[in-house]
């Protein structure tokens, strides 16, 4: 089945300006990834510290191409239930509760107990249909007659069981509901999976996907990333900043500042029109960028070092 958007990813130079467009500043190995996923239909693993871009990338993709984002938040516990369906329980009871009368009436002239029990096992076919499946995150992306986006996001925080779960979905696009079959995507969703490395995942799920990892930017893109998302920022300021942030990176924290966190601290210094980037300015607004007050405590200590070695002339103006 041919769909419109699939044309947009034709080419790799064509996915990194879509993703551009979409408010997305990728790398050439991003985009890469992207375009690969769609054109080998493979998902891709997205691996990283927080905070860098991982989720974004989904959403971007997501707003690009015009395709419903459909995410699948993991956590400890996570099962079958709430990933891929469930059955209208509710409901269920209440169409038992108004066949009631009829069922009495048709079970009333069965000469005996099998007899009973072989009318009953249609209907208990008919309570077991799709009249009565609740679609969760998976079914609903499979199912999406134009194709979707699938984020499952976190899998690192999901159980080894529900690892092994995803297997059918990640090679073949496919899953199966014992009471119905399997389920096949007309158009594979893009899939993306992130994960923080919070555990190790497994060499199955591993082999099923593109692996991508997004580490923390170099000065020149993290400068295009800040322009993107804070346009109102001056040139001047948002090279300084960016410059500031890559020497916290070198400093031994318990948290290095994300891009995320660098986009908020820009968001700041727009709020309160800053124009440099003055120690006492900067000391009131670390709580922006570090998440730790040890952290905090160690940049404070060194301020007026750090923002004398920060080298914003070595960042280009675009």
């Amino acid at each position: 089945m041919s769909i419109a958007w699939q044309a947009q990813l034709d080419s790799i130079e064509a996915t990194e300006s879509g993703l551009e467009s979409a408010g997305y500043i990728p790398s050439r190995e991003i985009a890469t990834a992207v375009y690969l996923s769609h054109h080998l239909q493979k998902p891709i693993l997205v691996e990283g510290p927080a905070g860098v871009g991982k989720t974004e990338l989904a959403k971007a993709v997501s707003r690009w191409l015009s395709l419903p984002l459909i995410r699948m938040q993991c956590y400890e516990g996570l099962d079958e239930s709430k990933a891929l369906y469930e059955w209208k329980y509710g409901k269920q009871l209440l169409y038992t509760q108004i066949l009631k009368d009829r069922m009495g009436a048709a079970l009333g002239d069965e000469p005996g107990m099998d007899a009973a029990l072989r009318r009953l096992h249609g209907l208990s076919d008919l309570f077991f249909s799709e009249d009565f499946l609740e679609p969760r995150p998976l079914l609903k992306a499979l199912r999406s007659p134009g194709g979707a986006v699938l984020l499952i996001d976190e899998v690192d925080k999901a159980d080894q069981e529900f690892e092994a779960f995803l297997l059918e979905l990640l090679s073949d696009y496919q899953v199966s509901i014992p009471e119905i079959g399997t389920i096949r995507a007309d158009v594979p969703p893009i899939v993306m999976l992130t994960s923080n490395s919070q555990r190790d995942l497994g060499d199955a799920l591993k082999r099923r996907c593109l692996h991508l990892h997004i580490g923390l930017p170099e000065a020149r893109l993290e400068a295009r990333i800040i322009a993107s998302r804070v346009p109102g920022i001056d040139a001047t300021l948002r090279r300084k900043l960016v410059a500031f942030v890559q020497e916290l990176r070198g400093l031994d924290l318990k948290k290095l500042p994300s891009v995320s966190e660098t986009i908020d601290w820009a968001r700041v210094l727009v709020l309160l029109h800053a124009n440099e980037l003055e120690p006492a300015l900067v000391r009131e607004t670390l709580n922006v960028l570090l998440k730790f007050e040890s952290d905090i405590e160690v940049v404070a200590g060194q301020l007026g070092e750090l923002l004398l070695k920060a080298k914003p002339e070595a960042i280009p103006v675009r």
